[in-house]
């Protein structure tokens, strides 16, 4: 998960001191992007030190910020290597950057170019305007299901470690068949929260997205005891949805970083109650299954 490129000046092609100066986060998929983009074309690549973070991301942070640009402008010695005096950020870096601070302690001028990386070419062919397309952020269904892998890859390890736990308790408390179904349950919460939870997004009701992920859950708990739970008292059936759509939810919730519809502020807040909320929903969900089945 180390996807770090060191910081400082990269010539794309084979530029001269009148090409245009791009500059990007040291998140190597950012990078990456923005090289693939502007291959063929001759031009600069100013990469700033975000600790690996992307541009949103790090401008939101403040590392994509003022004081490392102005810094890495110095460091790099820009005013020796081009004759012009313009920077082209991503729009999306804007929130980290003063403009205007910027050209007062280096004497170059910020412009906040396109969203996307994909989006400079056309960007540098249009004589550097921004056209209406290039300001739009969007999250279609595929957008939203290229990240699916990213979010299945991340919870892979620790989902791992919970399904052999959840076998052998299943096996300890009943039989291997208890504990082939608690897994199956637990997966296929996962899957609801990682997969269906994003690409159902804007369908799913309400602005939570802990919300959003409890909804798909519960749903999956329900198809999960229509078909396994012939015996299964209603407590535990009650308990098992209820557990089922805190894992939903807890993993739609995680999704709060990949989407351009959340703020920092507003992802602090959800978590605030978002969390104790899923806390208290586990203690329930053991309270009903304790009361179900064993008492």
């Amino acid at each position: 998960m180390s996807y770090h490129v060191p910081p400082g000046l990269y010539a794309i092609g084979a530029p001269t001191p009148g090409d245009p100066v791009a500059v990007t986060a040291n998140y190597k998929m950012s990078f990456d992007a923005l090289r693939s983009a502007l291959d063929g074309r001759s031009a600069w690549i100013l990469v700033l030190e975000t600790f690996g973070v992307n541009v949103w991301c790090a401008a939101g942070k403040g590392t994509f910020g003022t004081q490392e640009l102005i810094r890495r402008v110095a460091e790099t010695e820009l005013s020796r290597v081009v004759r012009h005096r313009t920077l082209l950020l991503p729009i999306l870096g804007a929130p980290g950057v003063a403009a205007h601070e910027v050209a007062r302690w280096t004497g170059f001028t910020v412009r906040y170019a396109a969203i996307r990386s994909g989006d400079f070419p056309e960007y540098l062919d249009n004589g550097m305007v921004t056209t209406e397309a290039m300001r739009q952020m969007t999250f279609s269904f595929r957008e939203r299901l290229v990240l699916v892998p990213v979010e299945l890859v991340t919870a892979l390890r620790p989902v791992l470690a919970i399904t052999v736990l959840l076998f052998l308790a299943g096996w300890g408390l009943r039989d291997a068949s208890a504990g082939i179904s608690a897994t199956a349950a637990f997966l296929g919460a996962v899957v609801a929260g990682t997969v269906a939870g994003p690409l159902l997004l804007p369908w799913i009701p309400g602005p939570s997205f802990a919300g959003k992920g409890a909804l798909v859950g519960l749903v999956w708990g329900m198809i999960w005891y229509f078909m396994v739970g012939d015996g299964t008292t209603l407590a535990a059936a009650a308990a098992g949805c209820l557990a089922l759509a805190t894992v939903s939810s807890f993993f739609t919730l995680n999704f709060t970083g990949c989407t351009p519809f959340t703020s920092r502020s507003g992802v602090r807040k959800e978590l605030r109650v978002a969390l104790p909320a899923m806390a208290v929903s586990l203690v329930c969900a053991a309270a009903l299954y304790v009361w179900g089945t064993i008492l």
